[in-house]
């Protein structure tokens, strides 16, 4: 091939078409200075020479046939890189079906498997720890993010051929790698199970018709009165979760109320998914784990309360009351009428009179004399939950052992809020008064634990109440005709009762102690205040108005044996009966009492309700 001059243009010197092959040509003439110039072929070497090539060890057909291979694959490759697309991209993508092929809508759904499928854990990619785009296999129950080519849940199909995925956000049902979604009533119950709804129709039929279930094991429960699961040290917060589950307000709230998914804090929606899956009658499993709030719980609360660390209901009760206002959209300043369903339920109104205490020498009998202020403050503030003080435990045991375990009954306890008890409070006389109109559901606290300098002791003060109905707070309340009318009862029914084990102690003791280097919690159980053990068995007791009421029917038509127990107690994952009339035996720390509705007063007020 001849040089291109420079003088010649660029364009007049390329040949057109192809450009020339890029195979070897043997058969060029060769440079003059070239060693192989005069060389004879080996096709057309004489036999002498390939005799004489032979003796000296030189095959040269063979190497002449070797090198031929070569040039003529080098040739083939060079034709075939030819071929090639260059600007096809190295990997195509595959083909995503937006429908099953006719005849193969039900491919893959045998494989679903429904006994492994648990939806209470937090929604986070296995993989990834994301919490975008989750999808569910409906085959392991691990959850992955994505389903597109180059997502976890892809992979995962690719890996393990497990085909059947479930959105957890918009509960739609997907067959990967295929990528089409499943329309199938067969997944409905699977669907209901990972987003239980309800209508109000069901939701006035929970206190009114008894309605067993059955899991897939075929155990029969209870929706409404399923356990919880206690992962590590959180039944301080079961046992609160199971005692709002069973406050009509909150209950109905959350059970009906549609959240709107972008803007509704995490809070309220976790809390509100753990309720209807306890209300769930459908469930797969009898028994719930919520593991979910417990996560969203220990981020809002920086760690103050988590699944590891044992803490007081009560407290996590405050905590949880007043953050979940806040998540529903309640207002941080007081208010005369409530901005959220936590507020109409449970916030009522208190009185609190002040006197200061001042102290002075007498001179003359040469003693500390205390004289109270003849100034009163008085002051009006709102409460969620009511501190009921237990007396002091007694040193010593009666003579005839009589009350080897104190008692104290309720309404001396509740004297606290007659407006003439005081109590004693930095140096200041104290005394409290309910005001008009009290809240329909009042929380107790029984105050059993009293920390000192080294260690925390408990109270096994027994706290009775002659029934777990017809408690009257009228004696507790300043009057006022305008909203409801002197002499008439304020009744008062028990709906759930917290109560601690009695062989165990204060949370924390033995941790406290060893922190200070004190040897008071030595870890021996006792039910005496001051023993100290690890942790502290929380349980609650839940009353059953459906199989109330269901007895009560039974007794009026057929005056037959009543149908079920009316409460039930349940700790963790253990639901067994109880007695309404030892209720009191144990010790009682966090009580709800529901308001009962008085026919003919319900919403008039002042001097027309009592005509």
């Amino acid at each position: 091939m001849s040089k291109r001059p420079a003088d010649l243009p660029l364009e007049e010197g390329q040949p057109v078409g192809s450009p020339a092959s890029k195979r070897a040509r043997v058969e060029d003439e060769l440079p003059e200075d070239d060693p192989r110039n005069g060389a004879v072929p080996a096709e057309r070497a004489s036999g002498q020479d390939l005799e004489q090539h032979d003796r000296n060890g030189k095959n040269v057909l063979a190497a002449a046939d070797k090198e031929g291979e070569a040039l003529n694959e080098v040739a083939r490759d060079d034709e075939d890189e030819s071929d090639i697309d260059e600007d096809a991209p190295a990997i195509a993508a595959p083909k995503r079906q937006f429908e099953p092929m006719e005849g193969y809508s039900d491919l893959y759904l045998d494989t679903v498997n429904r006994g492994i499928l648990d939806f209470d854990f937090e929604k986070l990619c296995s993989v990834s720890l994301s919490n975008i785009n989750v999808y569910a296999c409906l085959v392991c129950g691990k959850y992955y993010t994505g389903r597109g080519p180059k997502s976890h849940a892809y992979f995962h199909a690719l890996e393990v051929a497990h085909h059947v995925f479930i959105n957890m956000g918009t509960k739609k049902v997907y067959v990967l790698p295929e990528g089409y979604e499943v329309k199938n009533r067969s997944l409905d119950d699977i669907k209901y199970v990972v987003d239980p709804h309800f209508a109000k129709e069901d939701v006035s039929k929970l206190d009114k018709e008894v309605r067993d279930a059955f899991d897939l094991a075929g155990n029969r429960y209870r929706p409404g009165f399923v356990g919880m699961n206690n992962i590590k040290a959180n039944d301080y917060l079961n046992v609160v979760v199971q005692l709002l589950a069973h406050v009509h307000p909150i209950r109905n709230f959350f059970l009906l109320h549609e959240f709107p998914t972008p803007g509704t804090p995490q809070l309220a929606l976790r809390f509100s998914t753990l309720v209807r899956k306890l209300w769930n009658p459908r469930a797969f499993r009898s028994h719930v784990s919520p593991h979910e709030l417990l996560q969203e719980i220990a981020l809002r609360s920086s760690k103050r309360f988590t699944l590891t660390q044992q803490s007081d209901p009560v407290d996590f009760l405050s905590w949880f009351l007043n953050n979940l206002h806040l998540s529903l959209g309640g207002s941080k300043k007081p208010s005369s009428t409530p901005t959220s369903v936590v507020q109409a339920a449970f916030q009522g109104h208190l009185k609190i009179e002040s006197q200061a205490i001042t102290a002075h020498s007498d001179t003359q009998n040469a003693r500390l004399v205390f004289t109270e202020s003849g100034t009163i403050n008085s002051q009006t503030t709102p409460f969620l939950i009511l501190t009921l003080d237990l007396p002091p435990t007694p040193l010593f045991q009666s003579s005839n052992r009589e009350s080897i375990i104190p008692q104290v009954p309720l309404t001396n306890l509740l004297n606290k809020y007659n407006g003439i008890t005081a109590s004693e409070k930095l140096a200041h006389r104290v005394r409290h008064r309910l005001l008009h109109p009290l809240p329909p559901y009042l929380l107790f606290h029984v105050k059993r634990f009293s920390k000192n300098r080294f260690v925390s002791e408990r109270n096994p003060t027994i706290v009775t109440f002659p029934s777990t109905r017809s408690l009257d707070m009228s004696p507790y309340v300043e009057p006022n005709p305008a909203i409801w009318p002197p002499g008439e009862p304020i009744l008062y029914d028990l709906v759930a009762n917290v109560i601690l084990d009695p062989t165990v102690t204060a949370p924390g003791a033995r941790e406290e102690a060893a922190e200070k280097g004190v040897n008071a919690a030595s870890g021996v159980s006792s039910t005496g205040a001051g023993a100290g053990t690890e942790r502290v068995n929380w349980l609650v007791q839940l009353h059953d108005k459906a199989m109330e009421t269901e007895n009560k029917r039974q007794a009026s038509e057929r005056g037959g044996e009543a149908r079920g127990p009316e409460w039930l107690e349940v700790q963790d994952l253990v639901v067994k009966k109880a007695e309404s009339e030892t209720l009191f035996t144990k010790e009682g720390y966090l009580m709800v009492w529901e308001r009962r509705k008085v026919p003919g007063m319900g919403n008039k007020k002042g001097k027309k309700a009592a005509r």
